[in-house]
C-alpha cells in the first residue's frame, strides 16, 4: 500500500470517528432511563423503554466501532496496517475503504465467521 492510500484511509477513519462520536452522543441521549413518573399511557411508556433497548445496543456497537477505529488510526503508520493478521496477505484497498478498522482480509473473515456458526 503507497503513502496516498494510507492517506485516503486515514482520512476515512477520521471522518467515521467524527460521525461515530455525533452518533454516540446522540444515542447516549436517547438511552437514559424512561423515568416512571412521566404522564404517558402503558403501551407508549413500554414503547418508550423497547427504544431505550434499542438505542442501548446501537450504542454499545458503535462505541466499540469507534474505539476500533481509533486503534486503527494509531496503527495506520505500523508496517503491518492492511495485512490480515489470520493468513498475513494484504487486505484489499477497497475493503479498508469501506472498513478501516478490519483486521481481517475477507476469505478468513468468513472462515472465522463460518466456524462461529
Amino acid at each position: 500500500m503507497d503513502n496516498k492510500e494510507k492517506e485516503t484511509i486515514k482520512q476515512a477513519i477520521l471522518s467515521k470517528i467524527r460521525d461515530l462520536e455525533e452518533k454516540v452522543e446522540s444515542l447516549t441521549e436517547l438511552s437514559k432511563p424512561v423515568t416512571p413518573d412521566n404522564a404517558i399511557g402503558r403501551l407508549t411508556r413500554m414503547e418508550a423503554i423497547n427504544s431505550r433497548s434499542i438505542n442501548e445496543a446501537s450504542l454499545s456497537a458503535s462505541r466499540q466501532t469507534l474505539n476500533n477505529l481509533k486503534k486503527a488510526l494509531g496503527l495506520i503508520d505500523d508496517p503491518d496496517f492492511g495485512y490480515c493478521l489470520h493468513c498475513e496477505e494484504p487486505i484489499p484497498y477497497k475493503r479498508l475503504m469501506i472498513m478501516p478498522e478490519t483486521s481481517l482480509c475477507v476469505a478468513c473473515a468468513e472462515k472465522i465467521n463460518s466456524s462461529l456458526t
